[in-house]
C-alpha cells in the first residue's frame, strides 16, 4: 500500500521525493468493508478521506426513504465539509458500496502537515478547488436535464459506476425509480 501512497503523492511535481516519502510515512491509510458506515446523519464529521480504491456513498434519509446524493471513486476526496469545518451534525451518510482503501485524515494532522510542509496546503488548495467547480457544473447539469440525459451523461462522464453500484442507489443519484430508470436504460439501448 505505501507504493500506491508514494506513486499517487508523486503525481504533484512540486513535492521533492523526500517530502513524498515523509508524506507517504505520516498519511493514514485504511481499509473498510462493503457496507461500513463511515458517517451517520447526526453525528459530527471528524474525518476526511480520499478514495485510493473503492466507491463510498453520500446518501440522506428523506420521509424514510435514501437519497443518494453522490458517489466518490479512486482520487477523490470524501468528506461531509459543512460538518467538518464547521464542528456541526452531518445532515447524511457516508457509506462503503465496495471494500475501499481510503486515506483517512483529520483536521489536526491536516494542520500538523500543513506546518510540516507548506507546499501540502497549496496542493490540497487545489484539488478542493477542482472538486467543487467540478461539484457545481455536475449539480447545475443534474437541474437543467431530464432523467434520461441524466443517465446519459453518467454513461460518458463516469460509465463504471454502471457497473460498480447497485441499481437502487444510482436510480435514487439520478433521481428516478428502479424501474423508471430500467426503462431509460432499454429506450437508451435501442437508440445505440
Amino acid at each position: 500500500m505505501h507504493t500506491t501512497l508514494v506513486q499517487f503523492i508523486s503525481q504533484f511535481p512540486s513535492l521533492s521525493e523526500e517530502e513524498t516519502e515523509a508524506i507517504a510515512k505520516q498519511i493514514t491509510v485504511s481499509t473498510f468493508s462493503k457496507g461500513t458506515i463511515l458517517l451517520r446523519e447526526g453525528e459530527i464529521c471528524n474525518e476526511c478521506y480520499f478514495v485510493l480504491k473503492g466507491c463510498v456513498r453520500q446518501y440522506y434519509f428523506v420521509d424514510g426513504d435514501e437519497k443518494t446524493t453522490g458517489f466518490f471513486t479512486e482520487e477523490q476526496s470524501v468528506v461531509s465539509f459543512a460538518s467538518y469545518t464547521g464542528r456541526i451534525p452531518s445532515s447524511h451518510y457516508l457509506s462503503c458500496v465496495e471494500d475501499c482503501t481510503l486515506i483517512v485524515g483529520n483536521f489536526h494532522l491536516e494542520e500538523a502537515m500543513y506546518k510540516q510542509f507548506p507546499k501540502l496546503y497549496a496542493i490540497t488548495r487545489s484539488m478542493m478547488e477542482h472538486d467543487f467547480g467540478r461539484t457545481q457544473e455536475a449539480l447545475a447539469r443534474f437541474i437543467t436535464s431530464s432523467p434520461e440525459e441524466r443517465y446519459v451523461n453518467l454513461l460518458t462522464t463516469r460509465p463504471e459506476l454502471v457497473q460498480r453500484v447497485p441499481q437502487h442507489q444510482l436510480a435514487s443519484y439520478l433521481g428516478v425509480t428502479p424501474e423508471s430508470l430500467s426503462r431509460i436504460r432499454k429506450r437508451v439501448a435501442l437508440k445505440k
